[in-house]
């Protein structure tokens, strides 16, 4: 068991036996079908804007050479003020998970703050570690206090907003994780659709901090702009810590047509139509939650602040499959170290699909015996 700091935190830490009752590679494409309504990936459905889809296009006209990644990681270090050292583009954020597991293999004590994102946890499990756990409380919102991290932890992953809680830690409270000796991995795959009012960028991200020891923040491109079958991520980091991660990359791990759309993701443009799109999902978002929290049974936990919202009722793993059958497919969230049967996690879509899909929820625990 891990040392705990002298303070009794409401948290549990467990170890790598424990995994073994979750699927920890499910994940919400499973969940869709030929004739549902998505709302189980967290994917943003709309077509590509030309400032994108023309460069991934162009470069179609390259790809006899190999892929130089040269350009792009200079594009995304401008877009966060570092230098280009400290970037190292990947295949997806889920592939730097993979790295970081694989070459942080002499980590004695990694922990994985859950409920989150499964595949950090699965990549460690796969690279021989013995993970450690803090499970995050729902009473507590799903919030995280620092001192719930033991001490001694070497190797800490936490999500920011986190999948599929929907919570946007404060940056501060992160910032507190970091000390000498240990990584803080921060995985930011969902901060770019973040919007407070007020506040020019993203709320809460450590994407441009460069003063935090260990720190290494994780992005992707998939969420806002629709590019999970394209495969672009990228880390930003200590350059010796990334220089190791590097160094257990495939060759030309990212491809022409994926560094392209790095390069045009990382524009001013893109930028700005990247704080655009985040403004209307807050009140998409705050939308679905004001309409889930009318539906007698179904519980919204905290302040959902990212894509997708969690919910918790009765028999979720039945009435999931009844709104399946309706034509509806939604992500179970048994399969989340810290949840259990009792949780669904829901898309955030426009307001019209929202409207349809909670009325045919009513309907369906209206119906329940």
């Amino acid at each position: 068991m891990f040392g705990r700091n002298s303070r009794d935190v409401a948290c549990t830490t467990v170890r790598h036996a424990g995994a073994m009752s979750f699927d920890l590679d499910h994940h919400g494409d499973a969940e869709v079908g030929a004739g549902l309504i998505d709302l189980a990936v967290n994917v943003r459905h709309q077509p590509m804007p030309g400032w994108l889809s023309g460069p991934i296009m162009e470069s179609m006209a390259g790809l006899a050479a190999y892929p130089d990644a040269d350009k792009a990681t200079t594009a995304v270090a401008n877009r966060h003020r570092r230098p280009k050292e400290e970037v190292l583009l990947t295949a997806g954020a889920a592939q730097a998970f993979v790295l970081l597991a694989q070459a942080l293999r002499t980590s004695k004590k990694p922990v994985v703050v859950h409920p989150q994102f499964t595949e950090p946890e699965a990549a460690l499990r796969n690279a021989g570690h013995h993970v450690g756990r803090v499970i995050l409380r729902e009473e507590d919102g799903f919030q995280l206090d620092p001192v719930m991290v033991p001490d001694d932890a070497d190797l800490v992953f936490v999500g920011n907003p986190t999948n599929p809680t929907s919570v946007l830690h404060p940056a501060d409270d992160l910032a507190k994780l970091a000390r000498p000796g240990r990584v803080l991995v921060v995985d930011e795959a969902f901060a770019d659709t973040t919007w407070r009012a007020g506040t020019d960028g993203e709320p809460e991200s450590l994407a441009e901090r460069r003063d935090l020891p260990g720190l290494v923040v994780l992005r992707s491109l998939t969420k806002t702009w629709g590019l999970a079958g394209l495969r672009i991520g990228y880390a930003l980091g200590p350059a010796d810590l990334l220089r190791r991660l590097a160094a257990a990359q495939p060759l030309w791990a990212v491809s022409t047509p994926a560094l392209a759309a790095a390069i045009a993701c990382a524009s001013p443009v893109a930028v700005a139509a990247e704080r655009e799109i985040a403004a209307r999902l807050t009140e998409q978002r705050d939308h679905l939650v004001e309409r889930l929290r009318r539906v007698p049974s179904v519980t919204v936990v905290g302040a959902p602040a990212s894509a997708f919202v969690a919910v918790r009722l009765a028999e979720a793993d039945q009435i999931r499959a009844e709104l399946r059958r309706r034509g509806y497919a939604v992500r179970r969230g048994d399969t989340f170290p810290g949840l259990g049967p009792d949780w669904l996690r829901i898309a955030v879509r426009d307001t019209s699909t929202t409207d349809r899909f909670v009325q045919t929820l009513s309907e369906v625990i209206e119906e329940r015996p």
